[in-house]
Formats: structure tokens, C-alpha cells, sequence
């Protein structure tokens, strides 16, 4: 893909956006404010997902090993 369709398509990508979410009937500072609401509530549900997820698949499988017998590991174990 050349520099020219990939500029193409990038304006087409975000033609398409600004049809889909509507806001190309907003004026600029208000179209500003919208995309700077909309990339903070993304970049915080990013971050809260990279942050707190592992732990919570981390204490569902410590629970759903329990629930199937599986031995919890003592420390003892881990030290020798």
C-alpha cells in the first residue's frame, strides 16, 4: 500500500467516524471536546483493564482450583 491510499484510507476511517458518532454537525470546539472526552474514557478503560484484570483471572483460578481439589501451594514448598 502506497503513502496515497494509506492517506486515502485514513480519511476515509475517520469520514467514517465522524459520520457514525454524528459529530460532524458539531462546531470545532465542540468536536474538540468530544474526542478529548471520548480518548480519556478509552485511555482510562485501557489502563484499568491492563491494570486490574490479570489480578482478577489470577484470584478466579486460585478460586476455581480450589473448588476442583487442587492444593494451594504453602510456602514451605516454594522455599526448598
Amino acid at each position: 500500500m502506497d503513502v496515497k491510499n494509506l492517506k486515502e484510507y485514513l480519511c476515509w476511517l475517520y469520514y467514517q467516524y465522524l459520520l457514525i458518532t454524528g459529530i460532524y454537525v458539531l462546531e470545532p470546539w465542540e468536536q474538540s471536546i468530544f474526542n478529548t472526552v471520548l480518548f480519556t474514557m478509552v485511555a482510562m478503560v485501557i489502563y484499568t483493564s491492563y491494570v486490574f484484570v490479570p489480578i482478577h483471572v489470577r484470584l478466579a483460578l486460585e478460586f476455581f482450583s480450589g473448588l476442583c481439589g487442587g492444593q494451594p501451594e504453602s510456602t514451605v514448598a516454594l522455599m526448598n
